[in-house]
Protein backbone atom coordinates (compact mmCIF):
# COMPACT_ATOMS: atom_id res chain seq x y z
CA UNK A 1 0.00 0.00 0.00
CA UNK A 2 1.51 3.47 -1.11
CA UNK A 3 2.14 5.51 1.92
CA UNK A 4 0.79 9.26 2.65
CA UNK A 5 3.23 11.47 2.61
CA UNK A 6 3.50 14.10 5.70
CA UNK A 7 5.15 17.27 6.35
CA UNK A 8 5.81 18.13 10.21
CA UNK A 9 6.33 21.27 11.02
CA UNK A 10 7.79 21.90 14.64
CA UNK A 11 9.46 24.85 16.78
CA UNK A 12 10.53 22.85 19.58
CA UNK A 13 12.59 19.64 20.48
CA UNK A 14 10.51 17.42 18.30
CA UNK A 15 9.44 15.00 21.10
CA UNK A 16 6.49 14.31 19.24
CA UNK A 17 7.70 14.50 15.72
CA UNK A 18 9.35 11.35 17.39
CA UNK A 19 6.73 9.83 18.06
CA UNK A 20 5.70 9.95 14.95
CA UNK A 21 8.98 8.72 12.83
CA UNK A 22 9.00 5.55 15.38
CA UNK A 23 5.51 5.24 14.06
CA UNK A 24 6.49 5.75 10.56
CA UNK A 25 9.43 3.31 10.76
CA UNK A 26 6.90 0.08 11.40
CA UNK A 27 5.85 -2.31 8.65
CA UNK A 28 2.59 -1.40 8.93
CA UNK A 29 2.31 2.69 9.22
CA UNK A 30 0.02 3.92 6.53
CA UNK A 31 2.49 7.12 6.21
CA UNK A 32 5.20 8.70 6.24
CA UNK A 33 7.41 11.31 7.33
CA UNK A 34 9.04 13.03 4.33
CA UNK A 35 9.42 16.74 5.71
CA UNK A 36 10.34 18.49 8.88
CA UNK A 37 9.52 22.18 8.81
CA UNK A 38 10.73 24.54 11.42
CA UNK A 39 10.58 28.26 11.77
CA UNK A 40 13.84 28.13 14.28
CA UNK A 41 17.33 27.08 12.60
CA UNK A 42 18.20 25.63 16.21
CA UNK A 43 15.22 23.64 16.61
CA UNK A 44 15.47 20.46 18.12
CA UNK A 45 13.08 18.50 15.72
CA UNK A 46 15.86 19.42 13.03
CA UNK A 47 18.08 16.91 15.04
CA UNK A 48 16.05 14.38 14.80
CA UNK A 49 14.35 15.14 11.22
CA UNK A 50 18.82 14.81 10.15
CA UNK A 51 18.93 11.00 12.20
CA UNK A 52 15.86 9.70 10.58
CA UNK A 53 16.96 10.86 7.26
CA UNK A 54 14.09 13.50 6.53
CA UNK A 55 14.36 16.42 4.39
CA UNK A 56 14.39 19.47 6.36
CA UNK A 57 13.73 23.11 5.98
CA UNK A 58 13.87 26.41 7.78
CA UNK A 59 11.42 29.24 6.94
CA UNK A 60 10.79 32.38 8.40
CA UNK A 61 7.65 33.36 10.22
CA UNK A 62 4.66 33.79 7.86
CA UNK A 63 6.56 32.95 4.82
CA UNK A 64 3.36 31.48 3.17
CA UNK A 65 4.44 30.86 -0.32
CA UNK A 66 7.45 29.66 0.60
CA UNK A 67 5.99 26.94 2.92
CA UNK A 68 3.19 25.93 0.04
CA UNK A 69 6.18 25.68 -2.08
CA UNK A 70 7.68 23.27 -0.09
CA UNK A 71 4.74 21.26 0.67
CA UNK A 72 4.04 20.96 -3.02
CA UNK A 73 7.34 20.19 -3.96
CA UNK A 74 7.23 17.00 -1.59
CA UNK A 75 3.83 16.35 -2.68
CA UNK A 76 2.64 16.30 0.75
CA UNK A 77 -1.00 14.96 1.62
CA UNK A 78 -1.19 15.84 5.31
CA UNK A 79 0.81 18.60 7.28
CA UNK A 80 0.94 17.71 11.18
CA UNK A 81 1.82 20.17 13.66
CA UNK A 82 4.05 19.00 16.62
CA UNK A 83 4.77 22.02 18.65
CA UNK A 84 4.62 24.72 16.10
CA UNK A 85 4.44 27.93 17.59
CA UNK A 86 3.79 29.91 14.35
CA UNK A 87 0.17 30.48 12.79
CA UNK A 88 -0.22 28.87 9.24
CA UNK A 89 -0.62 31.15 6.93
CA UNK A 90 -4.09 31.38 5.17
CA UNK A 91 -2.91 30.64 1.30
CA UNK A 92 -1.27 26.95 3.38
CA UNK A 93 -4.47 26.44 4.95
CA UNK A 94 -6.98 26.68 1.94
CA UNK A 95 -4.50 24.81 -0.09
CA UNK A 96 -4.47 21.86 2.28
CA UNK A 97 -7.66 22.68 4.22
CA UNK A 98 -9.07 19.55 6.35
CA UNK A 99 -5.94 18.10 5.78
CA UNK A 100 -3.76 19.80 8.57
CA UNK A 101 -3.44 18.41 11.83
CA UNK A 102 -2.36 19.82 15.60
CA UNK A 103 -1.74 18.60 19.20
CA UNK A 104 -3.13 20.98 21.51
CA UNK A 105 -1.32 19.94 25.35
CA UNK A 106 -5.20 20.27 26.90
CA UNK A 107 -9.20 19.58 26.47
CA UNK A 108 -9.85 22.12 24.00
CA UNK A 109 -12.11 23.93 23.83
CA UNK A 110 -10.81 24.78 26.96
CA UNK A 111 -6.94 26.47 27.22
CA UNK A 112 -6.79 27.20 23.75
CA UNK A 113 -6.41 30.32 21.40
CA UNK A 114 -3.45 32.90 21.17
CA UNK A 115 -0.70 32.18 23.46
CA UNK A 116 -1.66 29.23 24.79
CA UNK A 117 1.08 27.04 24.28
CA UNK A 118 3.29 24.58 26.15
CA UNK A 119 3.81 25.83 30.00
CA UNK A 120 1.48 28.79 29.49
CA UNK A 121 -1.33 26.24 29.15
CA UNK A 122 -0.37 23.82 31.60
CA UNK A 123 -0.09 26.66 34.34
CA UNK A 124 -3.38 27.77 33.18
CA UNK A 125 -4.85 24.56 34.14
CA UNK A 126 -3.34 24.43 37.45
CA UNK A 127 -4.37 28.19 38.78
CA UNK A 128 -8.44 27.50 37.26
CA UNK A 129 -8.59 24.74 39.48
CA UNK A 130 -10.23 22.34 37.01
CA UNK A 131 -9.62 18.10 37.90
CA UNK A 132 -8.42 16.96 34.63
CA UNK A 133 -6.37 18.37 31.73
CA UNK A 134 -5.62 16.10 28.74
CA UNK A 135 -4.39 16.26 24.96
CA UNK A 136 -6.44 16.87 21.74
CA UNK A 137 -6.01 16.64 18.19
CA UNK A 138 -7.65 18.91 16.12
CA UNK A 139 -8.13 20.32 12.30
CA UNK A 140 -6.37 23.36 11.89
CA UNK A 141 -8.08 26.38 10.05
CA UNK A 142 -8.22 30.16 10.19
CA UNK A 143 -8.42 30.76 14.07
CA UNK A 144 -6.31 29.16 16.62
CA UNK A 145 -7.35 26.23 18.52
CA UNK A 146 -11.09 26.23 17.17
CA UNK A 147 -11.23 23.55 14.20
CA UNK A 148 -13.23 20.15 14.45
CA UNK A 149 -11.81 18.09 16.72
CA UNK A 150 -10.51 14.84 15.91
CA UNK A 151 -9.58 13.22 19.46
CA UNK A 152 -9.00 13.72 22.99
CA UNK A 153 -7.73 11.59 25.75
CA UNK A 154 -7.71 12.79 29.92
CA UNK A 155 -5.10 13.14 32.02
CA UNK A 156 -5.46 14.02 35.50
CA UNK A 157 -4.43 17.28 37.39
CA UNK A 158 -3.16 15.85 40.98
CA UNK A 159 -2.67 17.92 44.14
CA UNK A 160 0.32 19.47 44.50
CA UNK A 161 1.15 20.03 40.30
CA UNK A 162 3.47 22.20 38.80
CA UNK A 163 3.22 22.73 34.98
CA UNK A 164 6.41 21.01 34.57
CA UNK A 165 4.76 17.52 36.13
CA UNK A 166 1.69 18.11 34.91
CA UNK A 167 3.19 18.16 31.14
CA UNK A 168 5.23 15.11 31.25
CA UNK A 169 2.03 13.14 32.16
CA UNK A 170 -0.51 14.93 29.37
CA UNK A 171 3.35 14.51 26.55
CA UNK A 172 3.24 10.78 27.49
CA UNK A 173 -0.46 10.92 26.16
CA UNK A 174 0.28 13.09 23.06
CA UNK A 175 3.02 10.70 22.14
CA UNK A 176 0.31 7.76 22.07
CA UNK A 177 -2.58 9.70 20.46
CA UNK A 178 -1.26 11.58 17.48
CA UNK A 179 0.55 8.83 16.00
CA UNK A 180 -2.97 6.95 16.27
CA UNK A 181 -5.21 9.80 14.88
CA UNK A 182 -1.96 10.45 12.37
CA UNK A 183 -2.50 6.81 11.16
CA UNK A 184 -6.39 6.61 11.24
CA UNK A 185 -6.33 9.98 8.73
CA UNK A 186 -3.73 8.60 6.71
CA UNK A 187 -5.82 5.36 6.10
CA UNK A 188 -9.05 7.72 5.04
CA UNK A 189 -6.78 9.80 2.69
CA UNK A 190 -5.58 6.53 1.01
CA UNK A 191 -9.24 5.55 0.59
CA UNK A 192 -9.33 8.53 -1.07
CA UNK A 193 -11.91 10.44 1.65
CA UNK A 194 -10.20 13.56 1.51
CA UNK A 195 -12.52 15.19 4.92
CA UNK A 196 -12.20 11.94 7.40
CA UNK A 197 -15.89 13.42 8.42
CA UNK A 198 -16.44 10.30 10.54
CA UNK A 199 -14.00 10.62 12.81
CA UNK A 200 -15.35 14.04 14.12
CA UNK A 201 -18.75 12.00 14.68
CA UNK A 202 -17.33 9.40 16.55
CA UNK A 203 -14.60 11.14 18.66
CA UNK A 204 -15.30 9.26 21.49
CA UNK A 205 -15.55 5.66 19.92
CA UNK A 206 -12.55 6.36 17.98
CA UNK A 207 -10.74 7.26 21.23
CA UNK A 208 -11.99 4.15 23.01
CA UNK A 209 -11.10 2.23 20.48
CA UNK A 210 -7.03 3.45 20.65
CA UNK A 211 -7.44 3.03 24.32
CA UNK A 212 -9.38 0.19 26.43
CA UNK A 213 -11.50 1.14 28.81
CA UNK A 214 -9.23 0.10 31.72
CA UNK A 215 -6.51 2.23 30.30
CA UNK A 216 -8.85 5.24 30.10
CA UNK A 217 -10.11 4.48 33.72
CA UNK A 218 -6.82 4.63 34.96
CA UNK A 219 -5.90 7.80 33.43
CA UNK A 220 -8.60 9.79 35.29
CA UNK A 221 -7.52 8.25 38.63
CA UNK A 222 -5.13 9.82 40.61
CA UNK A 223 -2.05 8.72 42.85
Amino acid sequence: MPRIPIAVLASGQGSNLQALLEWAATDDAAGRVVLVVSNRADAGALVRARAAGVQLAVLADGDGDALLDKLREHRIRLVVLAGYLRKIPAPVIEAFRGSILNIHPALLPAFGGPGMYGHHVHEAVIASGVKVSGATVHIVDEQYDKGPIMAQFPVPVRPGDSAETLAERVLEVEHRLLPAVVSAFCRRLDAEEPTPAGLYVAADQFVLSLFPEKDLDAALVAD
